[in-house]
């Protein structure tokens, strides 16, 4: 219930401040409409040459296209401008106000700051997935939707828990301030399907920096190509990677003396 209280308290203080700037809100929105548009257009280039690319077809690679947009969606609602602010709180010292704060300081760090207008971009891909699935004439039964949910939101802690390991190594190397910049430039690769890399590329996108996981593997599932052990795996995965970030996380912030130390 606390978590609650001030998880609606962030959400009321993010909105006011979409509010205070709101032609850069619909600028966003705008700009995520036309990188939409030239992501579809580089897709029709691609497909007026070929009808599938390692088994996907347009439609499933559509659908592909809007998980992306989704694990994009999360990266610029919460992953930057946290990343942001944890980096300039460690350099200047208002992390240690963060910290002293009667809330749990990881979820303080990871959603004090949420660009709201993300909220666009998470409705421009479901329907960017509703599409490719009615262009590749897939019919998911109700399993296969609470599946894909499940594995979607197993998928994002994932990679949620590796940006908290990321950023929780700059207790440790100072310097690390382009925690991120891995994680970013990874990221897409979660436009087309693991299964197109060489290995050594699929080996590192579903283990070392599991893009895949947040994006393919879900929906895999959403089409019912997916058996049951790698669901369970992949649902284990986000668990385990929730449990050993969050320890990560406890060690640094005690292993943490302070700005002035």
């Amino acid at each position: 219930m606390h978590t609650a209280r001030v998880l609606a308290a962030l959400f009321k203080i993010n909105i006011q401040q979409e509010l205070a700037y709101r032609a850069d809100t619909v600028a966003n929105m705008l700009v995520s409409l036309m990188w939409l548009a030239w992501e579809l257009t580089g897709l029709a280039i691609i497909f007026s040459n070929t009808t599938t690319i390692a088994g996907w077809t347009f439609g499933d690679l559509l659908a592909l296209s809007g998980m992306w947009r989704l694990l994009n969606a999360f990266m610029q609602a919460v992953v930057f401008p946290n990343t942001e602010k944890f980096n300039r709180g460690i350099r200047e010292g208002t992390l240690d106000y963060t910290l002293l704060q009667p809330a749990n300081s990881q979820f303080m760090v990871s959603f004090s700051r949420v660009a709201i207008w993300n909220l666009w971009n998470v409705g421009l891909a479901l329907a960017t997935i509703t599409v490719g699935l009615l262009i590749s004439e897939s019919r998911p039964s109700p399993l296969n939707v609470a599946v894909f949910l499940a594995l979607t939101a197993s998928g994002g802690m994932v990679i949620y828990s590796l940006w908290i390991v990321l950023i929780a190594l700059t207790f440790w190397f100072t310097k690390f301030d382009n925690n991120v910049t891995l994680l970013s430039a990874l990221a897409d690769t979660g436009r087309f399907p693991a299964t197109v890399y060489p290995i050594w590329l699929r080996v590192i996108v579903t283990f070392v920096i599991p893009i895949a996981i947040a994006t393919t593997v879900p929906l895999q599932a959403l089409r019912g190509d997916l058996p049951a052990w790698q669901i369970v795996l992949a649902l284990g995965a986000g668990a385990l990677a929730f449990f050993l970030s969050s320890q990560l996380w406890r060690a640094g912030v005690k292993r943490y003396s302070g700005a002035s130390a």
